[in-house]
């Protein structure tokens, strides 16, 4: 467990150093300028991306083997690829709605486990149908991990510094997607078992468990909205103490710390299961409803590209005539692109705005993606792939970053779980349409599709999303959350469980 200072000294103390005579949490929060706690837990919760797109993306370099190993039809292929989405889906959906409740940090560390232990598993499998139902179970856990990771961190940061640390946090996922690559390149095609053995690998990050155990502490925000201000005060208290012992002074009082108290009302005295009905009724309330349509409709787009594209690339290497160790290495190529791709998004995110990047983005990618399905020559299709690699994931820390800030405190996770949850739709279907597709249309289907799902999503963006840039969670609220629509249908689902 994490050992903080005596809790009613934190709050005391932070009574003390309020402007007005008392700061909430979220006020101090924001006067935190990025210092080392804030790396810490970008570094923690990075590490926790990296193996989850470790996990998820070396099923591409292992597909084109255990496709020859258990003489699989390319359907059954297109099915076996979206089996670790098909637990993503239900992992996302699981971890967003019980983490507004429980608390993030411990449905984080859950899901660590079981994605990992399932990981270990998989590797024993005997046939493909066990190995579906394990890849299942492991993107059950990656799901749950993933969904919850950008916003319980993002509500550590303030409005300053926010759309770069998570687009950085997001740009782990590259780190994760080249280790994929790396194995898949040097250890699948050595042996039979070579497959088996980058499962292993992926099972490792369970030891990260020890580490996050003791270092990583709840949410600020989500506990001062369960009403436990005390407890969120000696963790901001924790922080600051370690900021100032740096000899970094604190950021001046925001002009604006805005407090929504209605968003935290209620909360803490329904039963779990009314909280969880109540909260994802309130996503579709009100002026909130726009933003849930906007980025259930936008994941949806982009992860059915996304995962089209990197689930399927090495095997349509291979079928377009190149070999299995010239395919991974260029794959290899293709996975480094997402590199640049997440920290140039990183950067634009609080340069140019979260809309901007993600729309920029997918437009750039929808081109690279219309390239890819008219090009011929083996250079060219590296080089629109590299492209689309790119600009898909400079789109992506621009969403993760959005979607992390366009709910309500005690929403957040509920939003951006159900968000990521209905995105796996797309990562399920892309992978069994391309698995459909490419036999009789090749290239020229595939992308053709992709452009137009790129496109689709940067207009949803465009035409539907708020502004976030340089605003305080608090402020972004109360901006896109009609009051009375969320305070009537939380007091009608209150007095319904209670009748």
């Amino acid at each position: 467990m994490v050992n903080y200072p005596d809790k009613q000294n934190a709050a005391t103390l932070a009574q003390r150093e309020g402007t007005d005579g008392m700061e909430t949490v979220s006020a101090r929060l924001e006067r935190l300028p990025f210092a080392k706690p804030h790396r810490r837990l970008l570094l923690m919760g990075g590490l926790g991306y990296t193996f989850d797109a470790m996990d998820g993306a070396v099923l591409a370099f292992i597909l084109p083997i255990v496709a020859k190993e258990w003489s699989l039809t390319s359907v059954e292929m297109g099915i076996l690829a979206s089996s670790t989405y098909i637990g993503y889906l239900f992992g996302s959906l699981t971890a967003g709605a019980v983490g507004d409740v429980f608390g993030r940090r411990r449905i984080m560390m859950s899901a660590l486990a079981i994605y990992s232990l399932a990981s270990l598993c998989s590797a024993a499998a005997t046939g493909w149908d066990l190995f579906f139902w394990l890849r299942v179970a492991a993107g059950f856990g990656m799901g749950a991990e993933g969904a919850i990771i950008a916003p319980y961190l993002a509500e550590f940061v303030a409005a300053r510094y926010r759309g770069r640390f998570v687009g950085q946090l997001a740009g782990f996922f590259s780190f994760g997607f080249v280790a994929a690559a790396l194995l898949g390149y040097l250890l699948v095609p050595l042996s039979s078992s070579g497959w088996r053995i980058v499962l292993v690998i992926t099972a490792l990050p369970i030891f990260l468990l020890l580490w996050w155990r003791r270092a990583l502490p709840e949410s600020p925000r989500w506990l001062a909205a369960q009403g436990r201000e005390a407890e969120a005060h000696t963790i901001v208290t924790k922080m600051q103490t370690e900021v100032e012992a740096l000899g970094v002074k604190l950021l001046p009082p925001a002009l604006s710390s805005a407090h929504n108290p209605l968003a935290m009302s209620h909360a803490g005295s329904l039963h779990p299961l009314s909280r969880l009905i109540t909260n994802l009724c309130v996503l579709w309330s009100g002026r909130l409803a726009r933003i849930t349509l906007m980025m259930w409709v936008t994941w949806v787009t982009f992860i059915f590209s996304y995962y089209s594209f990197f689930t399927w690339i090495p095997s349509l290497l291979v079928q377009s005539g190149l070999g299995i160790t010239k395919s991974f290495a260029y794959s290899l190529t293709i996975y480094t692109a997402q590199i640049p791709g997440y920290f140039s998004g990183a950067y634009l995110n609080d340069l140019w705005g979260r809309r901007a990047t993600i729309s920029l983005g997918l437009i750039l990618g929808a081109v690279s993606a219309l390239a890819l399905a008219l090009v011929r020559t083996d250079g060219l299709v590296v080089l629109a792939s590299f492209s689309l690699s790119l600009f898909m994931n400079m789109a992506a820390a621009g969403l993760y970053a959005y979607t992390s800030e366009v709910f309500p405190t005690r929403v957040r996770a509920t939003g951006a779980g159900s968000a990521s949850a209905v995105g796996r739709l797309g990562a399920i279907a892309g992978p069994i349409f391309v698995g459909l597709i490419a036999p009789s249309f090749h290239f020229v289907g595939v992308f053709g599709v992709t452009t137009l799902m790129l496109a689709a999503g940067a207009f949803t963006v465009l035409v539907l999303g708020p502004r976030t840039r340089g605003r305080a969670l608090e402020e972004i609220e109360n901006t896109v959350l009609e009051r009375s629509a969320e305070a009537r249908a939380t007091r009608l689902l209150s007095e319904t469980v209670h009748q």
